[in-house]
């Protein structure tokens, strides 16, 4: 999927990753929730959806991760099948677009 300029799509959900995450949570809770928390294991591939987009308006991928850190707790919840994934990765997207250090441009909008 293709970001249109302005916007973050919404990737389809990553079904083998959350259920991998899901497993690891419920064998190793220590080590699941510190793989939750740590928020690289969604980050890496939203990276590939939005980064471009979110080079082009300031952000690296290291202000990604730390933002993705504190949704941290939804993350778990998507995981564990508390929330929707488009729940989810929308609103972590909204959390991103409010964070863009540059605020000339409109905010980004969430694309479905």
């Amino acid at each position: 999927m293709e970001a249109a300029h302005g916007n973050l799509p919404l990737p389809e959900e990553p079904i083998e990753l959350r259920t991998e995450t899901r497993t690891l949570l419920e064998d190793s809770p220590e080590e699941g929730a510190q793989l939750i928390n740590e928020a690289s294991f969604v980050v890496d591939p939203l990276w590939e959806e939005w980064g471009e987009t979110l080079e082009a308006s300031g952000m690296d991928r290291d202000r990604f991760l730390e933002i993705a850190r504190g949704y941290a707790g939804e993350l778990r919840l998507w995981v564990v099948g508390e929330r929707p994934w488009d729940h989810c990765a929308a609103g972590l997207a909204g959390r991103v677009s409010r964070r863009l250090p540059i605020r000339n441009e409109p905010a980004l909008e969430v694309s479905q």
